[in-house]
């Protein structure tokens, strides 16, 4: 188990960045996309047109959460030794990179900045997203962090919808517009289920070695082939979203396009791709929900 004692020299940034898993950023700059275009998209009947500062404020705190839960996770899970062994992308504090102690700065360092900036947009917009920034940041820690880890109780999934689906799409077209038009509820489950099958690809490499820990993440729970089921029925899912919002904005059906990208993933998935060979497939569902957030919200906001 990683301890501060003998700490190596200084991390390199490219290890800090690594250690961000950028390959994990999408599902924090895909739903305020989204969220924005539906503001975009909305009408002159939601006020004086989409105030892009918060908009970008809000990306800023998307990016730093997503940010901050890594860290937060490669911490946790380092120090609980639950990573010692793994085949996925490189981890701080398992590896010895980086002292626990400082990977946790770094992640409370991320949480903290995100808490600031969105207390400015509070200011500009309701006390209440207070509480939901709050609520925000203690799910972003107690993932794999905390004496009962959610993350470890086959949850993450569930979390990862409501958060980076549901609140980061609607929470961001409230912040432009101050209203709540009904399709961005409808998107923002669309934008759940992609970053949910960034997770559930995650875990799906990590099953053996997440099972001989006794972390009960939702893939080991439904096993190899249910996983895999679902993995496919999140990406399809998504598209099928963007068929029911084409009946308000018909330019959404662009998003279908990201179809071209995803039908790889999902072959190699069901075909029954292992171990290392799933870390490209991450990266592979990374790219189709940046292409599908591109393409949505420019259908989105075209109305």
């Amino acid at each position: 188990m990683p301890t501060d004692q003998n700490p190596k020299p200084s991390t390199s940034l490219s290890n800090w960045i690594a250690g961000a898993r950028p390959r994990t950023l999408p599902a924090a700059v895909v739903p305020v996309a989204v969220g924005a275009a539906c503001a975009a998209g909305s009408g002159a009947s939601f006020g004086d047109g989409v105030v892009w500062w918060r908009v970008v404020g809000a990306m800023v705190v998307s990016l730093l959460l997503q940010i901050g839960v890594n860290y937060a996770n490669d911490y946790s899970d380092g120090v609980k030794g639950t990573d010692d062994v793994r085949v996925g992308p490189m981890r701080l504090v398992a590896t010895g990179t980086a002292t626990p102690s400082a990977v946790k700065r770094a992640a409370m360092a991320a949480l903290l900045s995100a808490a600031a900036v969105g207390l400015v947009l509070a200011a500009a917009t309701t006390w209440w997203l207070i509480a939901v920034g709050a609520v925000s940041i203690l799910a972003a820690w107690g993932y794999t962090g905390g004496p009962k880890p959610y993350g470890y109780l086959g949850l993450g999934e569930l979390f990862v919808f409501v958060f980076f689906g549901l609140v980061a799409t609607v929470g961001t077209t409230y912040l432009a517009i101050e209203q709540v038009p009904g399709i961005t509820w409808v998107a923002a489950t669309g934008v759940g289920f992609l970053a949910c099958a960034l997770l559930v690809i995650n875990n799906l490499r990590d099953i053996p070695t997440d099972r001989e820990v006794g972390k009960r993440t939702l893939a080991v729970r439904l096993g190899d082939r249910l996983t895999r089921a679902l993995y496919a029925g999140l990406i399809v899912g998504a598209f099928l979203v963007v068929a029911i919002c084409a009946g308000q904005r018909s330019w959404s059906l662009l998003a279908l396009a990201a179809l071209t990208v995803a039908r790889e993933p999902i072959s190699k998935v069901l075909e029954g791709a292992t171990g290392k060979d799933l870390i490209p497939i991450l990266g592979a569902t990374g790219k189709t929900q940046l292409l599908y957030g591109l393409l949505f919200s420019i259908g989105l906001a075209l109305g």
